[in-house]
């Protein structure tokens, strides 16, 4: 039992290393990128701060490497240098998680338009949002 938990904590640390990779990365990003990432994941701002953040165990989904890289525009050397660390702690799925992952799938824009309540406003981007990520998550 020692050793699972042991096991366990290797895990958090490495998954936490890949993590502070993502996170300086993407500070060194203009702003607004965050954002950006999110929407091409069909997700929350919040969801990009759980998996960027070393203090949180949710894991980078090995999906969605590709997008972050191609959105980020890591350069080769942060990419194999993310990799690395990704395989790190996640040997089994790092190896589906390519740079090249990106051009399987694009970023689809749609046109919404204002309106004066900004609640109004985010609780219909977000209902697109939900809904896209539902339909894609079916067809998978």
């Amino acid at each position: 039992m020692a050793e699972r938990a042991e096991e366990r904590l290797e895990q958090d640390h490495a998954t936490a290393a890949y993590k502070r990779l993502l996170k300086t990365y993407l500070d060194r990003r203009p702003s607004g990128t965050r954002q950006k990432v999110a929407e091409a994941l069909g997700t929350h701002k919040s969801f990009v701060s759980q998996i960027t953040n070393p203090n949180y165990r949710v894991p980078l989904p090995a999906q969605h490497v590709g997008t972050i890289a191609k959105i980020c525009h890591l350069s080769p050397e942060e990419m194999r240098e993310f990799l690395a660390a990704y395989q790190g702690a996640h040997p089994s799925q790092a190896l589906g998680a390519r740079e090249d992952r990106a051009e399987d799938s694009h970023i689809l824009r749609i046109e919404v338009p204002h309106f004066e309540d900004p609640k109004k406003q985010r609780e219909v981007e977000d209902t697109i949002k939900e809904m896209a990520a539902r339909i894609i998550a079916l067809a998978r």
